[in-house]
């Protein structure tokens, strides 16, 4: 692996400072991640402040450590990739400027890279290669607790938005719902945590859906959802009453059946609809059990989606993503800012 080209992956779009080495677009040398998750736990969500200052004093250390695990020194980096968007301005701008200075400092290219495409990438790791095992268009899921997007991926850097959220994003949807019950914080895996202790639930959601359009809404959902618990006399944060156990896992399963209903739906429309030879789940939903699982028995096509630790916020996935900037002499030039709301595609629509 001498020759192939070693990409540092800087990640910090959000409350994880995450710093990887990635050799060839594939090949993980190292992966480190300084989690926040105990920091903003106790406010029931992320600190925008505090989560920049955390990676302000994380983000030399994990990029020492990166590079110590990968056993390789700053003059064997080829590029450094770093995401400049979408995500919380003050996070990102951490992440950014101290992208320029090592590159700066070590004389190599830095890359720009859009978190969601980096969530794409991250299923050309470890093995995988979408584009060798299936090949192109692609429909990509990307579910997290910012973002709920399906995009048509035609090729390297070729993407369409086909499907969007129109209101709540699925993690964001999970969160509400942990809350509601008095779970923690974040929602996701809480959740999916109390549903597999049952197989059915008496509960009864709605599955939401944008007529004609591959759209998701999840607000809706929400709504249901705590109208289902005021109706069953129990809702902590009004300290109405005491949910029983059963009661609790009842409400988590119907709920996440909901939620990975109305993904699967779109997401194999989507497949149908553009002649898709595969499909890409990436983000934090993506690490859903059930999702995964409910995907992989109805879809016609390969499914990619990399192991639950590389769905959530990683630096090997922004690596993969500057690989394959770089092998197409893309670099990004040093006036590089922050874009918070970074797009990552065009909207195009068809009818279903």
């Amino acid at each position: 692996m001498r020759n192939t080209p070693k990409v540092l992956g800087i990640e910090t779009s959000c409350d994880d400072t995450a710093v990887a080495v990635v050799s060839g677009g594939s090949v993980v040398l190292s992966n480190v991640v300084a989690s926040q998750s105990d920091m903003h736990f106790q406010y029931g969500g992320i600190v925008p402040e505090i989560a920049s200052r955390e990676h302000f004093q994380a983000i030399v250390t994990v990029v020492d450590r990166a590079l110590h695990d990968a056993e390789i020194k700053s003059g064997d980096i080829d590029a450094i990739a770093v995401t400049n968007g979408p995500g919380l301005a003050g996070a990102l701008l951490v992440g950014v400027n101290a992208a320029k200075g090592f590159a700066l400092a070590w004389d190599k290219p830095v890359i720009g890279i859009n978190h969601l495409e980096g969530h794409i990438y991250s299923s050309w790791l470890e093995g995988m290669n979408p584009e060798d095992q299936a090949g192109f268009p692609l429909v990509c899921l990307i579910a997290s607790g910012g973002h709920t997007d399906l995009y048509l991926m035609k090729d390297h850097g070729v993407y369409c938005t086909i499907g969007r959220t129109r209101d709540d994003a699925a993690g964001e949807a999970f969160d509400k719902a942990a809350r509601v019950l008095g779970l923690g914080f974040p929602g996701g895996p809480e959740i999916e945590d109390q549903a597999q202790h049952v197989s059915e639930s008496r509960i009864s959601l709605p599955r939401p859906s944008i007529k004609g359009s591959l759209d998701f809404s999840f607000s809706g959902l929400k709504s249901a959802f705590v109208r289902a618990a005021e109706e069953a006399e129990f809702f902590p944060e009004k300290r109405i009453g005491r949910p029983t156990k059963q009661e609790i896992y009842e409400f988590a399963h119907e709920f996440q059946e909901a939620v990975v209903d109305c993904l699967v739906r779109s997401s194999i429309a989507a497949v149908n609809s553009y002649g898709a030879k595969g499909i890409i789940l990436g983000g934090g939903v993506a690490a859903n059990s059930r999702l995964r699982a409910k995907i992989a028995e109805i879809c016609p096509v390969p499914m990619f989606v990399p192991r639950p630790g590389l769905c959530t916020d990683n630096g090997a996935m922004i690596g993969s993503a500057g690989y394959f900037h770089t092998i197409r002499g893309i670099t990004t030039e040093w006036d590089m800012d922050v874009v918070p709301n970074l797009k990552l595609a065009a909207n195009i629509s068809i009818e279903v």
